[in-house]
């Protein structure tokens, strides 16, 4: 062995060595005492120390090669008497793994599927993973309902849950519905209270819901808190606007049927808007329509709006009045019609002997029919039949004013008796105008009655009710009565639905509970 080259460091404590080796010869590792190469500069040396990549020792003596290696060979290894021992990232990996399998072991234990968590970063001990479980568990979700959204497990109690909870539990939201909530949309355990919801509050108070109705929004539409606020929930507010939707009232709008915020409208709004304009609906009164019933955007309109289209033209519902009947009652377009159109047809054409063509005309008139129960119907069809009206008569009345078939009977009674003792009429003219019984007895049919009869006029039941009271007051400076006049069209007016919407927005949240008013 032959030494190249030496680096001499003036500090006594410190001398590094360079070996040169030719290639392919192996040595023995050797450790060169200091003492010889430092005689001949300085021949006092008593004490030295080597410098080696791992550590440092000192020794008072020449060390042997043997124990040199020893120590080299032990630092090599890890050996646990060395000061600095670390583990290497193989093993700081492996023992990741292991912890990993561990978790994975636990979950499936208790029938979670940890498939889908491969690359998420999950608790290192089982116990911080069981914890989640069981909290998961307080609120009410399932193991099948975690399995639903596993992705869940990977957010920390207290750093992402609570906070969360606490956050919507400030805002409103009943801790009643945290299940729900949480089974629709678990995606919010993951959001940023500060970067994530609160944004989407103060975009929704920006759209005019009152802080009071935040929560039953969230409630109902727990999903709006993941939308983006330049992206659907802009775009679909502002083409409700641009088709006449008033401003002041898209707050009530949204309140009644948050979903629209997740519309996109291209693909829904826009879509079903110029189908009910091609049915013959103005698109102001489409407008008017989402005012008042909001929901029915969301009616699918190729899986359930065309089908049930098409459905009322097959019972003779002529195509001029499906605009009407829609406008008249726009939940016939969203419910599973078909089998109510047979049902129905079949119940009247048993009791009064309706043909399908005049169940059309019944439709045209009261679309809420569809949904009419039959023990009510049963029952107006006695009371006409107990006032002296024979089943025909019934059947025309019904097909003239179907309504009779949804009225109050106590009012009806009061009416017929007042119509019996003191109008002094025949049968035949409640026969053809059966809508007398939709007026108010007190409210217009006893003034009406009381002024034509002090003037000593004779009139029929149509040309007395059928017009507005500015009409009647003018007819009652008439020496006789013109029949002309009398307008028997009650179809609906389209134009009730076009006229300007009142300053009185729905503000306060409410259930569409309408729907239910003809069951």
């Amino acid at each position: 062995m032959k030494i190249l080259s030496s680096t001499l460091i003036m500090k006594p404590s410190f001398l590094t060595v360079r070996y040169d080796f030719p290639a392919f010869t192996l040595y023995e590792p050797m450790l060169t005492t200091s003492s010889t190469l430092w005689s001949n500069r300085t021949r006092f040396m008593t004490k030295f120390q080597c410098s080696v990549a791992s550590g440092a020792f000192a020794s008072d003596s020449v060390h042997s090669p043997a124990k040199a290696e020893a120590a080299y060979s032990g630092r090599k290894q890890g050996s646990s008497s060395s000061l600095y021992s670390r583990p290497s990232l193989l093993e700081m990996r492996n023992e990741k793994l292991a912890n990993r399998d561990r978790v994975y072991e636990f979950l499936k234990g208790i029938g979670i599927v940890p498939d889908e968590l491969d690359g998420l970063e999950l608790p290192v001990t089982v116990d911080v993973m069981r914890e989640r479980v069981d909290f998961l568990h307080k609120l009410g979700l399932s193991i099948d309902e975690i399995n639903n959204y596993p992705l869940v497990l990977g957010c920390s109690v207290k750093k992402n849950m609570i906070p969360v909870l606490d956050y919507l539990g400030k805002l409103g939201v009943r801790k009643s519905t945290f299940t729900d909530f949480l089974q629709r949309y678990p995606q919010v355990l993951h959001a940023s209270v500060v970067v994530d919801l609160d944004p989407v509050v103060k975009y929704l108070q920006g759209m005019d819901i009152k802080p009071n109705d935040i929560p039953r929004v969230l409630e109902r539409y727990p999903e709006v808190l993941g939308f983006k606020l330049e992206g659907t929930m802009s775009t679909s507010v502002a083409y409700l606007v641009g088709i006449g939707v008033a401003r002041r009232e898209i707050g009530g709008v949204l309140t009644r049927y948050p979903q629209i915020l997740g519309m996109r409208v291209a693909r829904v709004i826009k879509p079903f808007v110029e189908y009910l304009e091609s049915l013959g609906i103005p698109r102001l009164a489409v407008a008017r329509l989402i005012e008042k019933r909001p929901h029915i955007l969301g009616f699918g309109l190729r899986e359930m709006v065309k089908p049930n289209v098409e459905s009322l033209l097959d019972f003779n519902v002529r195509h001029t009045s499906l605009s009407s009947v829609i406008a008249q009652y726009p939940e016939i377009i969203g419910i599973d019609l078909q089998p109510k159109l047979l049902s129905q047809f079949s119940f009247l054409n048993l009791i009064i002997g309706l043909d399908r063509e005049d169940f059309g005309r019944v439709v045209e008139k009261l679309p809420q029919v569809v949904s009419l129960s039959n023990s009510p119907v049963v029952k107006h069809v006695d009371f006409l039949k107990d006032c002296g009206f024979s089943l025909e008569q019934v059947r025309k009345m019904v097909v003239g004013c179907p309504q009779l078939l949804a009225l109050n009977l106590d009012i009806m009674k009061l009416c017929f008796d007042y119509f019996q003792n003191e109008m002094g009429m025949g049968m035949d003219d409640l026969v053809n105008f059966p809508a007398f019984f939709t007026y108010g007895l007190e409210s217009t049919i006893k003034p009406r009655h009381k002024m034509v009869a002090k003037k000593g006029l004779k009139c029929s039941l149509a040309w007395l009710l059928n017009c507005s009271d500015e009409k009647f007051s003018e007819r009652m400076n008439y020496d006789f009565i013109d029949m002309e006049e009398v307008d028997m069209d009650l179809s609906f007016d389209m134009n009730t639905l076009t006229e300007p919407t009142s300053d009185d927005s729905a503000s306060d949240f409410e259930d569409d509970s309408d729907d239910d008013e003809y069951v």
